[in-house]
């Protein structure tokens, strides 16, 4: 990754210095995508401080390559630096205001639905951050919901993954929040995320449902879902805190059968 940086970094100033328009908004479209790619990793591993210089040099990349739906694209990554950094307010305040640029932007129809619709959901976190349930309620079905009816959930539009499940999975992390979790799981049992191109969104259901349980003190199904996670993406498993959590909570907690199946996960995961 490093490396790769360095070449796109490179590319942007040599493409800056020609008089080439085309190659430089190319190469400025190409270092976008790979800020966002990076700002992504960074969040996952822990590492929000870099990963804020990530989404800022995404959003300079795309505005300075004139490029609507990179633009909008480094608005949502930018929105969930904020999330991640425990900033909700400004995160939704900032998807907000880029939701109406969205609305205003020359962008195919299809690009402005799928974005727009990912920045409702960012403001949806961050209402539901603040435990303004039944705003971030409202905005999931007044604004995200409508838009998600035009976008599969195959389209990937800006790496959002913005669709129909999307925007399920995104009620099921509000009841869950809430507290809700007889609402939250009966959510989950309409979600199949088997054709999302996301397998970070398929984690994260998994660890909701795993959360859920864990709420209603049903550990032998928190560790089922926990083991189902660790087969899927066992690297999230040992990076997220919550996933860490949830496996000392069984430890801590369960039933001595599922208590020592809990510490084997651990010691797979190096947790412990």
């Amino acid at each position: 990754m490093p490396d790769l940086v360095a070449d796109t970094e490179h590319a942007a100033r040599a493409a800056r210095a020609g008089n080439d328009a085309d190659e430089r908004r190319a190469v400025l479209c190409a270092a976008a995508d790979l800020y966002c790619l990076l700002r992504s990793y960074l969040r996952r591993t822990g590492r929000v401080d870099l990963a804020t210089l990530a989404a800022d040099r995404a959003m300079r990349a795309a505005e300075d390559a004139d490029d609507p739906l990179r633009i909008a694209t480094a608005q949502w990554n930018l929105g969930h630096v904020l999330l991640a950094a425990g900033q909700p307010a400004e995160a939704e305040e900032l998807a907000l205001r880029a939701a109406e640029q969205v609305a205003a932007a020359r962008m195919p129809e299809a690009e402005r639905a799928a974005m727009g619709g990912a920045l409702q959901l960012v403001a949806v976190v961050g209402a539901a951050r603040r435990r303004r349930w039944w705003e971030a309620r409202d905005r999931l079905t007044t604004h995200a919901a409508p838009a998600a009816r035009s976008v599969p959930d195959t389209s990937n539009i800006g790496w959002t993954v913005f669709g129909p499940t999307n925007v399920a999975l995104h009620a099921l992390s509000i009841e869950m929040e809430a507290g809700e979790t007889g609402e939250a799981l009966h959510t989950a049992d309409a979600i199949d995320t088997g054709g999302l191109p996301s397998l970070e969104r398929e984690f994260t259901f998994g660890l909701e449902v795993a959360a859920c349980h864990s709420q209603r003190r049903d550990d032998a199904a928190a560790l089922l879902a926990l083991l189902g996670l660790e087969a899927i993406a066992p690297e999230d498993l040992t990076l997220t805190p919550l996933a860490r959590h949830l496996v000392l909570t069984v430890i801590r907690r369960a039933r001595a059968l599922h208590a020592r199946q809990a510490e084997q996960l651990a010691v797979r995961i190096g947790l412990i």
